[in-house]
């Protein structure tokens, strides 16, 4: 053996071997809290953690198509369907929070007083431009709020002032000047600078999201796996969830 190729052998052996890494997909709404929970994950368990979102629609649609993930974060509807395809492990799913739908307008503007549904329809008449996730990429928001507007008579008035947002944070655009109301879960909407949480929609025209999460039943790493939804699920992440908006599930009360 040449020098030149023991050393290259021994470099191999003496190398540590790359970190094990989970790859987390979640909705966006739950987003801010894996950010949260990762660090300290991380540095506990050596391993690496690659997060990556979208809409709980779309993510729920890609996993169907075949994406590889080892934990992923969507709504509750959206972790029962991927049970039933076979594409999260039914006995891992577990809810995580519950977050509901607020309005937001650019820091500094004027909050329309919004107490009342009929006040929540003036604010929409007098917007300029309502910014809101678009019900076709599959965010949760954007398909309530799709329906609320018919059954509030609303829809026609909205529709022409509509900047519907693929994903993300729709209040990203009361920032850049393209809209000066955004609708979107109150947990999209904290993180944003440069806005301001008007308030929430009123209780009778409210809709609440819970959110959980589920382990890939291909996942090379099991009980990592279980590890970080058991710390999205713990008593630090609650705190996390509760700063942006969010309420945490109640524990299990059985194994699911």
């Amino acid at each position: 053996m040449t020098r030149v190729a023991w050393s290259a052998l021994l470099l191999l052996l003496v190398s540590p071997a790359p970190a094990q890494t989970l790859k987390v997909l979640t909705a966006g709404a739950f987003k801010e809290v894996v950010l949260g929970v990762v660090p300290a994950f991380e540095a506990q368990s050596g391993l690496e953690v690659e997060v990556a979102n979208d809409t709980a629609g779309a993510l729920t649609r890609r996993i169907e198509a075949g994406q590889g993930f080892d934990l992923v974060v969507v709504t509750r509807e959206g972790i029962e369907r991927l049970a039933t395809g076979g594409r999260v492990e039914p006995g891992t799913r577990r809810d995580l929070a519950t977050v509901g739908i607020g309005v937001a307008v650019r820091q500094g503007a004027p909050a329309p007083p919004l107490a009342t549904v009929e006040q929540f329809k003036e604010a929409l008449r007098a917007a300029r431009r309502i910014a809101y996730i678009d019900p076709a990429s599959g965010g949760s928001s954007g398909i309530y709020l799709d329906g609320l507007f018919k059954r509030l008579g609303m829809a026609e008035i909205v529709r022409p002032k509509a900047v519907l947002v693929p994903g993300g944070a729709a209040a990203e655009r009361l920032v850049s000047g393209e809209a000066d109301l955004a609708i979107h879960q109150i947990s999209e909407i904290l993180p944003v600078k440069g806005v301001t949480l008007a308030g929430v929609l009123p209780a009778e025209i409210q809709h609440y999201t819970t959110y959980a999460g589920g382990i890939s039943p291909q996942t090379a790493a099991p009980d990592a796996a279980r590890a970080l939804l058991a710390a999205l699920a713990s008593v630090q992440a609650a705190d996390l969830m509760r700063a942006r908006g969010m309420l945490p599930a109640p524990a299990p009360t059985e194994a699911r």
